[in-house]
């Protein structure tokens, strides 16, 4: 199993940028799919973006596609999420999760592993 611990949230201004980092531990991120997973105050978890490690294939949601971009480092075994154009309907608790199922990427019950979340609020 990989461990998996986010960074990066905080509070940003409409129209401001982050980057969240997902870094694994125990193990490294070959052979597996990682996603970014959000859940707004008193909504479902959403799927929001995904990457195959090996063949860095990646999948987006449509509501953030052209202002996000996921990528990997593979020197420093970590998924990244750069947030660009930050809306308030973004605000949400992020997680990554790791999953060695390659298909259904997108279903958070395709996962085996979750990071413990990092809150991102983005203000009006």
């Amino acid at each position: 199993q990989v461990q998996l611990v986010e960074s990066g949230g905080g509070l940003v201004q409409a129209g401001g940028s982050l980057k969240l980092s997902c870094a694994a531990s125990g193990r490294t991120f070959s052979g597996v799919g990682i996603g970014w997973f959000r859940q707004g105050p008193g909504k479902e978890r959403e799927f929001v973006t995904a990457i195959k490690w090996n063949s860095g294939s990646t999948y987006y949601v449509d509501s953030v596609k052209g202002r996000f971009t996921i990528s990997k480092d593979n020197a420093k075994n970590t998924v990244y999420l750069q947030m660009n154009n930050l809306k308030p309907e973004d605000t949400a608790v992020y997680y990554c999760a790791a999953t060695s199922k390659l298909i259904g990427l997108r279903v958070p019950g395709a996962y085996d592993n979750w990071g413990q979340g990092t809150q991102v609020t983005v203000s009006s």
